[in-house]
């Protein structure tokens, strides 16, 4: 298994990723927000517009308006705290340092049915030429990351270094800016934690961004993926970290 890893991220570091490689990463990832931003930007419009002239706005128009708005005052907030509780979303972690002061921050949080010394194993071996990130395998492959997800643990991928790369695609990835196991994993802006919860294990996953356009692009093109792709990662660490008694050597991968 490990050899046919290094294969890939060998055959991966001596190919160059080609304008259709990125132009179908990013049609996938921002695909959906562009089109739904689109629309509600449409909805809006057309309903200021419907009132401006004394006019009654057309019910699609109205419908998209009205879903916008449910989306930014209900499902926004529940989005950005997935899981968390009051305080853990108010609480400092390791890794808050990388951005100061936030204008826009998720806090998303699991608890995991094993001590942190089981847990950080399956965190430590997050990346796209290791253990995959245990999310949608087929997702991040449609959009040509080449991901395979582990359920499986393996020693050689446990430890890596400060200003290594971490790859989310075959192509791309970001600079590791703090690796202490057993309870910091960060990547800049955003960072996994664990914290010890009588016995079991509280697993974290944090995202913040400057005040201004980083937080905008944010708010509007990357919120929903994110989400999608981040929630999916915690229940898979949770899944996995939560069996005893598994072989430490064999992998297969996580649907």
């Amino acid at each position: 298994m490990s050899a046919a890893r290094s294969v890939q991220a060998k055959t991966s570091a001596e190919e160059k990723p080609s304008p259709v490689d990125a132009m179908r990463a990013f049609g996938v990832m921002l695909g959906g927000p562009i089109v739904l931003v689109g629309a509600a930007v449409t909805s809006v419009g057309f309903v200021l517009r419907a009132l401006a002239r004394r006019r009654r706005p057309n019910p699609l128009a109205l419908g998209g308006t009205a879903a916008s708005a449910l989306y930014v005052t209900i499902v926004h907030p529940r989005l950005m705290r997935w899981g968390a509780t009051d305080e853990e979303v108010e609480k400092a972690l390791p890794g808050d340092e990388f951005v100061p002061v936030a204008g826009m921050q998720a806090t998303r949080a699991v608890t995991i049915d094993a001590p942190v010394e089981e847990v950080w194993p399956w965190l430590a071996q997050l990346g796209q030429d290791r253990a995959g990130f245990y999310s949608y395998e087929w997702l991040e492959n449609l959009a040509g990351c080449r991901m395979r997800n582990a359920n499986r643990l393996d020693p050689e991928w446990q430890t890596r270094g400060v200003g290594e790369t971490v790859k989310l695609h075959w192509a791309s990835g970001l600079k590791l800016t703090r690796f202490e196991p057993p309870r910091v994993y960060a990547l800049g802006g955003w960072y996994i934690v664990l914290e010890p919860n009588d016995g079991r294990t509280r697993l974290f996953a944090r995202s913040r961004f400057p005040r201004g356009l980083a937080s905008l692009a944010y708010g509007l093109l990357l919120e929903l993926p994110h989400f999608i792709m981040e929630r999916k990662m915690l229940l898979g660490i949770q899944e996995c970290a939560g069996r005893r008694g598994i072989d430490a050597n064999a992998t297969s991968p996580v649907a």
